[in-house]
C-alpha cells in the first residue's frame, strides 16, 4: 500500500463537474468499470480455489477469494479442523458466482473432495500425516473424514491397547496415517496406532535388551483371559499364568487383578527373541508353607476350605497356598466303596485332623474319620458275640448278605444262617438292598474289620424237634411243589421241605406222580446237620409187599416142616415151644401186613 503522505490531488480534477454528477475524467465510464473488474480475481464456476477465512461464528466461516463479494460456508464443514482460525488458507469450491441475492456461493466440502483423492494418494506415497474427524462408530472400527472422503478406521489401529469404549472417539480429530487404499472401490484405510508403534518399537528395543530373569518391572494390566493376564511392561506385553497369580488356587483372573492396574511383576523366563515374556506375581510374596506356623504337627486338628473335588479325595486349602488332601478312604470308617461327593462339597468348611505333613515336599494329608472313635477299638464290649442288633442290607453276593450295623461297622450273613427251613438259593429272594434286618453276633473277626452274624439264630432250631418227627420209617402226608431233573421237592407239615428221587415217585399203578399231587411219603434219611430229609413214596407199598412176600415165605418153610417125617434124632426134633414161636411170629407179619 503506498504511504498517504505521497498522495495528492489531481491537479487538473474538475470539482464542479463532480457536484453536478457529470463525468470527471476524460475515461469513460466503461473503461473505468473494465478496470476495476481488472483488479478483482478472474473466477469462473466448478473452480477450486484457495481463499483466506476473514471472519467466523459458531455457526458460519467468511472466506475472501479476491473477488468483488465474499463467500459464507457453513462451520460444519470444518469439523474435521477445529483449529480453524481467522487468516487460515482453505480451499473452496465455486458454486455460483451470484446467486440471485448477488452472493457468492462457496463450498469447502466440494472443494475438499475434488481434491482429496489426490491428496490420499499423495499422503500414501509420501507416509504424510493426515488431520481426520472421527464421525461414527461402525462394525469393526470407526468411519473417518479425511479430506472429504469417508475413511475406514479399523478397531485395532486405534491404539495400541486394546479399546474397550469406543464411542469415548466420536467426534474426535486425531492424525492419522494412510496406510491401504483400493483404487477400484476408492476404499481408504488409515491407522492411528501406525504413528506411535515407530516410537514404541524403539522403546520396546530398549526394554526387550534390559531384560532378565529374576528382575521385577512395574506394568499395567492389559488384558485379562480366563489362563491368565497380559501385562504392558512399556510396549512390551508379557503374560502372568493363572498359577502364577497366587499361592492359592485361582478360578478366574478376575479374582486377583482388574484392567488399568498397576502392578509390579517379576520376570521368571523368555525365550530367545524375549517375544515370549513369563512373568509372575505370587513369587514378589514368601511361599505360604514357609511361613506355616512351625509349631503344627501330625494330629492337630485344622480348620480349611474344600476348593477342588476328586472321586479319590478332596483338597482343603487351611491357608492362602497351603492344601492339604483328604483321601476318601479318611472320610469314613466305613470300608463301603464311596466317593468324596458323598461327604463334601467345592466351598465348604471343614475341621479334620492332620496324618501327615511333609514340609520340605510341601505335602499334606488330612482325615476327618479321626474326629469320632474307630468303632473297632470296643468293638467286644458294643457288640459281644451272642448280642442282637438291627442293621441295614448293603449288598448281596451268592454266598451272603452283606450288612451295615453302623457306620464302619460291617459284617456278613452266610446265606445259610438266613432261615432254618427255607432253601434259599440267592439272598435277594430273602430281603433287599436298604432293608433292615435283624441280627445276632456270631464271630468277632476284630483282624479283618468284619462280623459274622445270623439272622436265623434269633429264633430256636425247629430241626430239634424235626428230628423226632420225622425219624426214619415214620410216614407223612406230603405235595409235590416243584419238579426237578433228579426228582421232586415236597413239602410236609410245620413247613420243612423234603426230597424224593425220580425212582420213589412211582405210584403203586405204575404211573409218576406229578406237581401239586398229595400222596403219603416214607422218611427213609433224615439229616440234621444238613437239613435234608429224603422221602419215598412207592417205599410204602414196596415194604408192606415185600413184608408180606416174606411172611409167606416163612409159613412155607414151616408148613414143610411139620409135614416132614419125624426124625427120631434129639437134634433135629421140634419141640412144642418152637412151634408156638413160628405160630406167633406169623400172627405178628400177618397184623404188620393188614
Amino acid at each position: 500500500m503506498e504511504n498517504l503522505k505521497d498522495v495528492k490531488p489531481i491537479e487538473d480534477f474538475n470539482w464542479e463537474a463532480y457536484e453536478n454528477g457529470e463525468s470527471t475524467s476524460s475515461i469513460s465510464k466503461e473503461d473505468q468499470e473494465k478496470a476495476y473488474d481488472n483488479t478483482l480475481n478472474k473466477v469462473g464456476d466448478h473452480e477450486v480455489v484457495d481463499g483466506t477465512v476473514i471472519a467466523m461464528n459458531k455457526r458460519e466461516v467468511v472466506v475472501n477469494i479476491g473477488y468483488k463479494s465474499d463467500g459464507i460456508i457453513p462451520l460444519s464443514e470444518f469439523r474435521y479442523n477445529p483449529d480453524l482460525k481467522v487468516g487460515d488458507t482453505v480451499e473452496v469450491y465455486i458454486e455460483n458466482q451470484e446467486d440471485k441475492k448477488g452472493q457468492l456461493i462457496l463450498s469447502h466440502k466440494k472443494a475438499r473432495a475434488t481434491r482429496s483423492w489426490d491428496r490420499v494418494n499423495e499422503a500414501l506415497e509420501n507416509e504424510e500425516i493426515v488431520k481426520g474427524y472421527i464421525k461414527c462408530r461402525t462394525k469393526g472400527g470407526m468411519i473417518v473424514d479425511v479430506f472429504g472422503i469417508e475413511a475406514f478406521l479399523p478397531g485395532s489401529q486405534i491404539d495400541v491397547k486394546p479399546i474397550r469404549d469406543y464411542d469415548v472417539f466420536v467426534g474426535k480429530t486425531m492424525e492419522f496415517k494412510v496406510v491401504k487404499i483400493n483404487q477400484e472401490f476408492k476404499n481408504v484405510v488409515v491407522s492411528h496406532k501406525a504413528l506411535i508403534e515407530a516410537e514404541l518399537e524403539q522403546q520396546k528395543k530398549e526394554i526387550i535388551s534390559k531384560l532378565e530373569k529374576g528382575q521385577v518391572l512395574e506394568g499395567t494390566v492389559k488384558n485379562i483371559t480366563t489362563y491368565g493376564v497380559f501385562i504392558d511392561l512399556g510396549g512390551v506385553d508379557g503374560l502372568i499364568h493363572i498359577t502364577d497369580l497366587s499361592w492359592g488356587r485361582v478360578s478366574d483372573p478376575h479374582e486377583v487383578v482388574q484392567l488399568d492396574q498397576k502392578l509390579n511383576v517379576v520376570i521368571l523366563d523368555f525365550d530367545d527373541e524375549k517375544k515370549r515374556i513369563a512373568l509372575g506375581l505370587k513369587q514378589l510374596t514368601p511361599h505360604p508353607w514357609d511361613s506355616l506356623d512351625p509349631n503344627l504337627k501330625v494330629g492337630d486338628h485344622v480348620k480349611g476350605k474344600v476348593v477342588v473335588m476328586a472321586d479319590y479325595g478332596a483338597f482343603v486349602e487351611i491357608a492362602p497356598g497351603v492344601e492339604g488332601l483328604i483321601h476318601v478312604s479318611e472320610m469314613s470308617w466305613s470300608q463301603h466303596l464311596r466317593s468324596a461327593q458323598d461327604f463334601m462339597k467345592v466351598g465348604d468348611e471343614i475341621e479334620a485332623v492332620i496324618l501327615t505333613l511333609d514340609r520340605d515336599e510341601r505335602k499334606m494329608s488330612l482325615g476327618i474319620k479321626q474326629l469320632k472313635p474307630d468303632p473297632w477299638e470296643t468293638i467286644e464290649e458294643k457288640y459281644p458275640v451272642g448280642s442282637k442288633h438291627t442293621a441295614k442290607v448293603r449288598n448281596f453276593t451268592n454266598f451272603g448278605v452283606f450288612v451295615e450295623i453302623e457306620e464302619g461297622v460291617d459284617g456278613l450273613i452266610h446265606i445259610s444262617d438266613l432261615s432254618w427251613t427255607k432253601k434259599i438259593k440267592h439272598p435277594s429272594e430273602f430281603t433287599q438292598i436298604g432293608a433292615d434286618i435283624e441280627v445276632v453276633v456270631l464271630e468277632i473277626d476284630k483282624e479283618n474289620r468284619r462280623l459274622s452274624l445270623g439272622h436265623k439264630q434269633l429264633e430256636e432250631n425247629p430241626w430239634d424237634v424235626f428230628e423226632t418227627v420225622f425219624t426214619v420209617g415214620s410216614v407223612h402226608e406230603g405235595q409235590i411243589i416243584e419238579m426237578l431233573d433228579k426228582g421232586a421237592v415236597i413239602a410236609l407239615p410245620y413247613g420243612v421241605e423234603g426230597f424224593a428221587t425220580p425212582k420213589h415217585l412211582v405210584k403203586e399203578d405204575g404211573s409218576q406222580a406229578q406237581l401239586d399231587e398229595k400222596l403219603p411219603f416214607k422218611v427213609i434219611e433224615f439229616n440234621k446237620d444238613a437239613k435234608r430229609i429224603i422221602l419215598s413214596h412207592s417205599r410204602i407199598f414196596e415194604d408192606a409187599q415185600k413184608a408180606e412176600e416174606k411172611a409167606e415165605k416163612k409159613a412155607k418153610k414151616a408148613a414143610k416142616k411139620e409135614d416132614a417125617p419125624m426124625i427120631q434124632n434129639q437134634a433135629a426134633s421140634t419141640t412144642l415151644g418152637d412151634i408156638d414161636a413160628l405160630a406167633a411170629l406169623k400172627q405178628q407179619l400177618e397184623e404188620g401186613k393188614k
